[in-house]
């Protein structure tokens, strides 16, 4: 009996220790920007989950593609139908690796440059992204942002050419992600 209570003891404490090393953000942002002659776009995200293991550097992201809300409800269908094809492609994620994570110090309370290189998949395809980024630690918390370039062709997203002067061939996109201790 004593030494199933100290297995289950010892298995509770390194649960507890694996689960201090990951941190969670329940309610990310993530938005991206558009800018052409003709016209800007902007939609934003509220919804997005992440894990970052601060221990291995591992990040995963995910969000659904109809959580992006534009200030004009017909670009947010033409998005959502057209272009993005949620119904099709419902998901977009991200796994991959802080690969400098043991350059910040996590309890200790500052700014840190970070590189992040992973995939990232949306509309069906899958992609390697590299960018760079920042994390804050302040009060327990972790911030992570990041700003990227991704160009719809390579996700195999058609844009008809009726349009293809209001949307750019680049599309940046912003992350912003406050993590909390598991």
């Amino acid at each position: 009996m004593k030494v199933k209570l100290f297995v289950l003891t010892l298995l509770l404490a390194s649960f507890q220790l694996a689960s201090a090393q990951r941190y969670i953000c329940k309610d990310g942002h993530i938005w991206f920007f558009s800018h052409t002659p003709v016209e800007d776009i902007e939609a934003h995200n509220n919804n997005v989950v992440s894990i970052l293991n601060v221990s291995t550097g591992d990040l995963a992201i995910e969000l659904l593609v109809k959580s992006f809300e534009f200030k004009k409800a017909l670009m947010q269908e033409h998005f959502n139908e057209e272009y993005m094809e949620s119904d099709k492609f419902p998901k977009a994620s991200f796994k991959g690796k802080i690969t400098d994570i043991n350059q910040v110090t996590f309890k200790k309370d500052g700014t840190y440059s970070v590189n992040v290189n992973g995939e990232l998949t949306m509309h069906g395809v899958t992609k390697t992204v590299t960018a760079p980024g920042t994390l804050e630690i302040k009060d327990g918390s972790v911030n992570g942002k990041s700003t990227f370039i991704v160009s719809p062709k390579d996700y195999n997203i058609e844009i008809p050419s009726i349009v293809e002067k209001n949307i750019a061939r680049e599309i940046e996109v912003h992350v912003d992600l406050t993590y909390k201790t598991n």
